[in-house]
């Protein structure tokens, strides 16, 4: 039996993260990895076609760039290079009309005020109040639950009235947004459209603040990738785990939890292969499997496995990749230089997509997110060509039979050829990852469902995963969830293992008693059997 000090299971970014954390404190730490490559959903390959590199699943990190955690990484310093298309993100219209969001605010604001004289000063203001919040409000969303550090300073730059005023808009669904604040369209498309990469509907409470975040982050840092791949991220994240003195170890399933006296004592693999922690276990998997699956519920309470039972995921995704033999031929000039493009429907239609995905049928006009990889990163394909994918929301309980999903990937064409006529005919080669896909390459992808459970408000902070402390450790003392099941969810950020990591140091420590006396005299009290 081998021993460490802490053993990560899962070398997802967040794992990759608060592995990184942990080696930087001088832990002993190994990473087990079922796949057979690093990264989790960020990674690459060619699977259009020879030559076209393709991001696997997710592919543009405004909150990687945005993040406190990954910004004191400094990756760069282990090969990590990024790279930004000409704009950031234009919604294409089936008229050819565009509304852009350009790198520069004022080249923004340009455009909006052609649309409808005055957004174009409205988006600056906002953006403008975005730059007032942004590095206390990162802080205190990055943080663990309560953030007292970052919510105060947060507050004393707000005051009473700004901070009841970010209150509102953290609760404000994102088509009420749009209308309180542009006289257009152009402004709501940005908005709904940045919403619409969650799953919450534009009608529903807790969208605004979705749209608003990414909208500002894109404004600020753009929408970047990495050069040569989202793979190359996870690559960075890893090669500083190693530089650090920390092991890797890929093909390595974890099948158990061991758990002794209460606490979590190390990790049974599914080869049979022990190993024991001598501090911490830090698991990078969704909440039902940690619970259900690695530890078990003779080691749980039982309201943690009632409350599991009311866990939601999030909307499926499915997803289309291509090899292009020559970039889009968008009817909107906007679109051309833009590494992220949203089409499919208007204002309107976002709702007509929510209402399909709430009665359990794939929309007839999908709501599209398309990535123009080479415009966004020259290495990404030959010279001429682009590579490019797109993904569309879906509802769960669909039978994706090979004529559900070849009708599924004709819906997304179709609209693409709206906007960009003649597509179909430069498509040298196609991909197609359907939702059972996904959770085939990426067991925590459950269901095609990427963001470790759904968004919506009923299922964050301190109901996130279920109802509790909103914290990374666990009933089990030494056993911390380090993925996007835990606050503050999905997106490639690394909070969620960068949380754990801390919260394992800290209780580790020579001074770690109280607070680990604390968390489990309120983990008592929450999870009481009444």
């Amino acid at each position: 039996m081998r021993t460490v000090d802490a053993v990560v299971v899962g070398a997802g970014p967040n794992g990759l993260v608060a592995a990184n954390a942990l080696v930087d404190a001088g832990w002993d730490v190994l990473v087990l990895e079922a796949q057979d490559a690093v990264g989790g959903a960020v990674r690459t390959a060619e699977v259009a076609a020879p030559g076209f590199r393709t991001d696997l699943f997710s592919a543009f990190y405004p909150l990687a760039a945005g993040s406190p955690v990954i910004r004191g990484l400094h990756l760069e310093e282990h090969g990590l290079a990024w790279s930004r298309a000409p704009s950031v993100l234009a919604h294409v219209l089936d008229d050819g009309g565009a509304a852009v969001l350009h790198a520069e605010p004022e080249d923004t604001a340009a455009g909006l005020d052609e649309l409808a004289p005055g957004d174009g000063d409205a988006w600056l203001r906002m953006f403008a109040g975005w730059r007032r919040v942004r590095d206390p409000l990162l802080d205190a969303l990055f943080s663990p639950l309560p953030a007292a550090g970052p919510a105060l300073r947060l507050l004393s730059r707000l005051g009473v009235g700004g901070a009841l005023d970010l209150g509102r808009l953290a609760v404000l669904p994102v088509r009420r947004l749009a209308d309180e604040t542009f006289r257009g369209e152009g402004g709501g498309l940005l908005l709904t459209g940045n919403a619409m990469h969650s799953d919450v509907p534009p009608d529903a409470a807790g969208s605004g603040l979705f749209g608003w975040l990414l909208a500002m982050l894109g404004q600020d840092v753009g929408f970047p990738v990495p050069v040569g791949g989202a793979g190359s991220l996870a690559d960075a994240l890893a090669a500083r785990v190693r530089a650090g003195g920390g092991e890797i170890v890929t093909g390595a399933r974890v099948d158990r939890v061991l758990v002794g006296r209460g606490r979590a004592v190390g990790v049974r693999t599914a080869d049979g292969e022990l190993v024991r922690a001598r501090r911490a276990v830090l698991a990078d998997v969704t909440a039902p499997a940690l619970y259900r699956d690695l530890v078990g519920a003779e080691h749980l309470p039982p309201r943690l496995l009632r409350d599991l039972d009311r866990f939601q995921w999030d909307h499926p995704t499915f997803k289309v990749n291509w090899a292009l033999d020559r970039p889009f031929a968008w009817t909107a000039e906007g679109a051309r230089g833009a590494g992220t493009v949203h089409l499919g429907v208007d204002r309107r239609g976002f709702v007509d997509v929510a209402a399909s995905l709430s009665k359990g049928e794939p929309p007839e006009r999908p709501f599209l997110v398309l990535g123009q990889m080479t415009t966004s990163d020259p290495t990404r394909s030959p010279r001429g060509t682009e590579s490019a994918w797109a993904y569309s929301h879906v509802p769960h309980g669909i039978d994706w039979t090979p004529d559900a999903v070849a009708d599924q990937a004709d819906r997304m064409e179709d609209a693409l050829d709206r906007v960009a006529p003649g597509f179909r005919d430069t498509v040298v080669g196609r991909s197609v990852q359907g939702p059972a896909d996904l959770e085939a390459a990426d067991a925590n992808l459950v269901g095609g469902a990427v963001n470790g459970g759904t968004s919506a408000v009923h299922q964050e902070l301190v109901f996130r995963p279920t109802s509790g402390l909103g914290r990374p450790e666990t009933p089990v003392e030494g056993l911390y969830l380090a993925s996007a099941s835990a606050h503050p969810g999905g997106g490639v950020h690394g909070a969620c293992g960068w949380n754990a990591a801390r919260v394992a140091l800290a209780a580790a420590s020579p001074w770690g008693a109280l607070p680990r006396a604390l968390v489990r005299s309120a983990w008592g009290r929450l999870l009481r059997n009444v």
